[in-house]
């Protein structure tokens, strides 16, 4: 794959899995080889595996999306379903490794507001707010 993604373009020849890992890794702070048990634990080993398939699908390795293009589209899917645990958590710390700051964050959400309604964009705001308060802290 060419870089235009996010830097970390794994070659095409790699399977779909192994990309799915790849992309798991990097959002978790994983090592490769511990992402297939750690998610076999969370959510069961059927279920583990469509989510490194998909991972490792064209919404993830596309070039024609950047890693902060994701963040975005990513934190915008969790918001408008009102997710506010640990995964919004994790995508709102990977999203600053892709270089969004609180500024962007904040203007990304106030943006989101008219769309999803105040009550979602709140808790979102709320989320991104204590993830920045706290982005010295080590990236799980």
């Amino acid at each position: 794959m060419n870089g235009t993604n996010d830097g970390e373009g794994t070659p095409p020849t790699v399977s779909r899995r192994d990309r799915g890992i790849a992309a798991y890794a990097r959002i978790f702070a994983l090592p490769e080889q511990d992402v297939p048990a750690a998610f076999a634990e969370l959510v069961g080993p059927e279920f583990a595996e469509e989510a490194l398939q998909a991972a490792g699908g064209a919404g993830w390795w596309h070039p024609a999306l950047t890693a902060r293009d994701r963040s975005i589209a990513i934190i915008t899917a969790l918001a408008c379903q009102g997710v506010a645990d640990k995964r919004l958590r994790t995508h709102v710390r990977l999203s600053m490794r892709h270089g969004l700051d609180q500024d962007a964050l904040t203007a990304l959400t106030a943006l989101l507001a008219g769309y999803i309604g105040y009550p979602r964009a709140s808790i979102t705001m709320e989320t991104i707010k204590d993830e920045c308060a706290h982005s010295d802290r080590a990236v799980p």
